[in-house]
């Protein structure tokens, strides 16, 4: 994997689905990744919805790319970026994109570009649906950025549906044993940042904020199930606590125990019946009537 600073990141706003108070925080968690540079917004900015964002250009460096609305009640911000990521991705300067919104719109873009072999980050709001946020190789929330929680959102992020079906959050034993047991060593011990890259694979959306933890290595100390140390020098390792096993394993071995104890048992039966007596030997019958006959014969 090249460092970040060798990997060159296209940032792509949808500026009439994202709050401007996001753009600093957002635009330090794509540096962890790699360099942004290509830094857009897209948006009608024409319309006084987005004059908020037009003292945060400059700022940062965001070039704004006019899409002006064709009609009423369509959005052509969303083809406009399209568009625009399309012609990045053939012109072959960038190694990955950012796509920054809570539409899910963007879905098919997303899968398309890793198609092309392009690391893909989503970034958007807890409401994303979870079409898009499946669809990229890691989707950040924007509300985890901030280190007060959520800020308020505009009305400008009003066009994102409000009755769309609550997300969920995945199940964080099943995922935390699945990633230790699929990253681990023959000893049992797998690195920590093994277990994240495992986890992230998994659930793109994964987040330690959904379980009350600020870094994964405080949750994962917090649960009785794992075994958790760092050497001396080395990096933290983490592995499942002796006398736990996780359900599959745990469901297998119960319903082989459950057949052995059915075998046994029809075995233990089948000794306990005891053989059947032998039949009495059949008395033979003397054939008198045909040796007097044959006596007379002779005389």
């Amino acid at each position: 994997m090249p460092a970040p600073e060798n990997v060159r990141i296209a940032v792509l706003i949808d500026a009439d689905n994202t709050s401007p108070k996001h753009a600093e925080a957002l635009l330090e968690e794509v540096a962890k990744y790699g360099v942004p540079t290509v830094k857009r917004a897209y948006g009608d900015w024409t319309n006084s919805h987005l004059n908020s964002w037009r003292s945060e250009l400059p700022k940062y460096a965001v070039q704004p790319m006019l899409q002006i609305a064709n009609t009423t009640g369509k959005n052509s911000t969303d083809s406009a970026l399209i568009i625009g990521a399309m012609d990045l991705l053939y012109s072959g300067n960038v190694d990955a994109f950012a796509l920054v919104s809570s539409d899910s719109d963007f879905t098919s873009l997303a899968i398309r570009l890793r198609g092309s072999g392009r690391t893909v980050y989503g970034m958007g709001l807890r409401k994303t649906p979870q079409s898009l946020r499946q669809a990229v190789d890691r989707f950040i929330f924007l509300e985890d950025l901030h280190d007060g929680g959520a800020v308020e959102e505009p009305q400008a992020e009003a066009a994102v549906p409000e009755d769309i079906e609550p997300r969920r959050i995945p199940d964080l034993r099943r995922l935390l044993e699945r990633a230790v047991n699929g990253t681990s060593h023959d000893d049992g011990w797998a690195s920590l940042s093994s277990v994240a890259n495992h986890v992230t694979r998994v659930e793109p959306s994964f987040s330690v904020k959904d379980y009350g933890a600020s870094k994964l290595v405080d949750l994962v100390r917090a649960q009785d199930y794992l075994e958790v140390e760092q050497p001396d020098g080395g990096s933290v390792r983490v592995r499942m606590r002796a006398g736990r096993k996780t359900a599959a394993r745990s469901t297998t071995k119960k319903t082989a125990t459950k057949k052995t104890t059915t075998r046994s048992a029809t075995k233990k039966a089948a000794q306990a019946v005891p053989a059947p007596e032998p039949e009495p030997a059949p008395v033979p019958v003397k054939h008198t009537v045909t040796t007097r006959k044959r006596s007379e014969r002779k005389r």
